[in-house]
């Protein structure tokens, strides 16, 4: 298969990837906003971590054993547990000020189901979404903008938008500074490890703390 970006002149290719870019980051949350009743959660999700996996196939220097390149990763140990502490204590605060009610009820209530999230979560939902937020982001489209503030912020902005079908407020504020802290992260340290990490750990510390509804889409207004 060719890469058609890769192939054609410069100034084609630059419009060619900005195309992508706006289908895959802005175009695509908007239909499943719009559309969420026919759509639903998963089959857009899918398709677009489907996408992602051929496009960063095509992407030049990627190669997929940056999935589980650890060098490096220890020395970015103290950035994860200080981020780690402060997800925890600003989630908390938000449990105890919006579902005081809620507050680590899933681990004691539904110590079944929580068990399932803490296993499933990482694989079935962060493992894709890292892979089209962090390398498809940066490493196929980052060179199309600004310097490294503008990169993690734009990131942090699609991040929190294809979170737009949850129709709150806590699920877009939540997933856009989280995407401060992974986009920053992964520009860094280009360690797909480490986001990893970060997202899992944040994840599983909001379903235990009890901010789950407002990434359920069972929770969704009709």
């Amino acid at each position: 298969m060719t890469d058609t970006a890769t192939s054609a002149p410069a100034p084609a290719r630059r419009a060619w990837l900005l195309a992508e870019f706006c289908l895959l980051f802005f175009v695509a949350p908007a239909l499943q906003f719009a559309f969420f009743d026919t759509l639903g959660v998963f089959g857009p999700i899918a398709v677009v971590c489907l996408l992602a996996v051929v496009l960063l196939q095509l992407t030049p220097g990627w190669h997929w054993r940056e999935l589980i390149a650890f060098h490096g990763l220890a020395r970015w140990l103290p950035f994860l547990a200080a981020f780690v502490i402060l997800a925890i204590a600003i989630m908390a605060a938000l449990v105890l000020w919006l579902r005081p009610y809620a507050f680590l009820s899933m681990p004691v209530e539904r110590t079944g189901l929580w068990v399932l999230i803490m296993t499933l979560y990482p694989v079935l939902s962060v493992i894709g979404q890292e892979i089209v937020f962090r390398p498809l982001f940066f490493r196929r489209y980052g060179h199309l903008i600004g310097g490294p503030v503008i990169r993690v912020v734009l990131n942090a902005g699609v991040f929190s938008l294809a979170h737009l079908f949850y129709q709150n407020w806590v699920a877009l504020t939540l997933t856009f500074l989280g995407g401060i802290a992974f986009g920053y992260a992964y520009e860094r340290s280009g360690s797909f490890p480490l986001v990893f990490l970060m997202h899992t750990l944040a994840g599983q510390a909001l379903f235990t703390l009890g901010l789950g509804a407002f990434f359920y889409h069972g929770s969704i207004p009709g």
